[in-house]
This record gives structure tokens, C-alpha cells and sequence, in this order.
């Protein structure tokens, strides 16, 4: 079963997310990954979520989604969307297989 990385962030300092930005796809690539949707600034049409930016990452299973958050070569990839970015990540699975 297909699982997805949703992310939901605002940037607080572009210039060191860059750094991310360029280097994290080479990652989602290795572990099979692939952008559903790439930074975009989402539409709210219902309710009182107010997200910023979305990132929306499939990856064919959770094992390799799991694989790609604990990527040791990503580690400093992330800390440095932690240190830039407000975020919030969810990992859902999907219904195709």
C-alpha cells in the first residue's frame, strides 16, 4: 500500500532552507519517492485549518517512507527544516496498492 509524507510548513529563513530545498530530493529519490505536490500555497475551501506551504511526498510503502525519515545521510537535512521552518509532517497511507 502506496503511503504518503504530508507536510505543512511556514519558512522562517529562506536563504539557510535553500540548502534544503536543493539537496532533500536526491534523497526522496533513494528511497523511491516522489513530489505529489512541491511547496505549494494550498486553497482552504472548508473548516479553520490555515495551512502555509504544502509538501505532499509518495513513497510505494511505509517501509520505504519510514527508510527515508531515518536516512542517516538526511539527518542534517532535517535539522536544518527544523531550525528553518515551522513544520508539521504526518505519514498516511494510501488506498492503491
Amino acid at each position: 500500500m502506496r503511503a504518503y509524507l504530508v507536510l505543512d510548513f511556514s519558512i522562517d529563513d529562506f536563504a539557510k532552507f535553500k540548502v534544503y530545498i536543493e539537496q532533500i530530493p536526491a534523497f526522496i529519490e533513494k528511497h523511491s519517492g516522489r513530489y505529489i505536490v512541491r511547496g505549494e500555497v494550498p486553497q482552504v475551501v472548508e473548516g479553520d485549518w490555515q495551512p502555509q506551504r504544502l509538501v505532499i511526498i509518495e513513497f510505494p510503502g511505509n517501509t520505504q517512507a519510514n527508510a527515508f525519515l531515518q536516512d542517516p545521510d538526511a539527518q542534517p537535512l532535517f535539522a536544518i527544516r527544523h531550525s528553518t521552518t515551522d513544520s508539521k509532517l504526518i505519514l498516511v497511507e494510501g488506498c492503491l496498492p
